[in-house]
C-alpha cells in the first residue's frame, strides 16, 4: 500500500520545475493532490501527468502575492477533496541583484511571496490539519542562506532564512496538534537552472564541481521522493528541521 494513499497535499508553484517534480513524487505515494499556481496552461500540463499516475487532482490558479485571498483558497481546496493532510510551499517570485540595484518593492516582493505567502497558508491550513488528526508541512529554502558568496541573492537569502525560523517556531508551537513543519533546501534541474546552464556552460561546470555529488538534482526522484519520505510515517519523529536536498554543497 503506498504510503500517503488516502491523504490530500497542496503543493504551490507546481506548474514546473521542483513544484511539479514533488507533486509527481507524492501521487506516485498515493496522494490526491491540489497544486497551485499562476499559469493556468501550467497547471493543467501537470494535472495530466497526475492523472496519467491514478490520483485525483485539480489546479487552482493563484497569485500568493494577494496574501488576503489564501484562506479562502486553502478552505475552497479541503470544500472540494474533503480533507488536508500535507501543505508544501514551493512558489517564490523574487528578484535576484546586488543590493544597491534593488528598489525596496523588489525587495519587499520577495519577502511576500516567501515567509509572508506560506505563513498564510500555514495558517490557514492549521485548522484542516488538525481536523484530519495532524498533517506535515514542508517549506523550501535555499542553501544561498549559508552561500560562502551570496552576492545577487541578498534578499532571495533573507526572505528564505525569515521562512526557515517560521518553520522552527511553527514546529514547536503546532506539535502538540501532531503537525510537524519542516524545511528543505534543493538543488535541482528546474527550467531556470537548465535555461542557466545551457547559456552559460562554463559557469554551470564550475557550479556542478562545486557540488561532492558532481550533479544537479532531479526534481521528482531526488527532491519529491525525499518529500514523500518526510512527510510519510517514517519520520514522524523529525520536525523543526532544515534539510539540504543538495549533493552535500551546503553547510548548515
Amino acid at each position: 500500500m503506498e504510503p500517503l494513499q488516502g491523504k490530500v497535499a497542496i503543493v504551490t508553484g507546481a506548474g514546473q520545475g521542483v513544484g511539479q517534480g514533488i507533486a509527481l513524487a507524492l501521487a506516485d505515494a498515493g496522494a490526491d493532490i491540489a497544486i497551485v499556481g499562476r499559469t493556468p496552461e501550467k497547471l493543467e500540463t501537470t494535472c495530466g501527468l497526475l492523472r496519467e499516475r491514478g490520483v485525483r487532482t485539480e489546479g487552482y490558479v493563484a497569485n500568493l502575492l494577494d496574501t488576503d485571498a489564501i484562506p479562502e483558497l486553502v478552505d475552497q481546496i479541503v470544500t472540494d477533496f474533503g480533507r488536508l493532510d500535507v501543505v508544501v510551499n514551493n512558489a517564490y517570485d523574487g528578484v535576484m541583484m546586488p543590493l544597491l540595484d534593488m528598489s525596496v518593492k523588489n525587495f519587499t516582493k520577495g519577502f511576500v511571496a516567501g515567509p509572508f505567502a506560506a505563513f498564510a497558508l500555514m495558517k490557514s491550513a492549521h485548522p484542516h490539519l488538525v481536523a484530519a488528526g495532524g498533517g506535515s508541512i514542508v517549506n523550501l529554502v535555499t542553501s544561498a542562506m549559508v552561500r560562502w558568496d551570496p552576492t545577487n541573492y541578498g534578499s532571495y537569502a533573507a526572505s528564505k532564512s525569515a521562512l526557515r525560523s517560521l518553520t522552527r517556531t511553527a514546529a514547536v508551537e503546532w506539535a502538540g496538534d501532531r503537525i510537524r513543519v519542516n524545511a528543505i533546501a534543493p538543488h535541482a534541474m528546474s527550467p531556470g537552472i537548465r535555461w542557466w546552464t545551457e547559456n552559460h556552460p562554463e559557469e554551470a561546470e564550475e557550479f556542478v564541481a562545486s557540488i561532492p555529488m558532481r550533479r544537479i538534482g532531479d526534481p521528482e526522484s531526488d527532491i519529491g521522493r525525499a518529500v514523500v519520505s518526510l512527510v510519510g510515517p517514517d519520520f514522524g519523529y523529525l520536525t523543526g528541521a532544515t534539510i539540504p536536498l543538495d549533493g552535500g554543497q551546503a553547510h548548515f
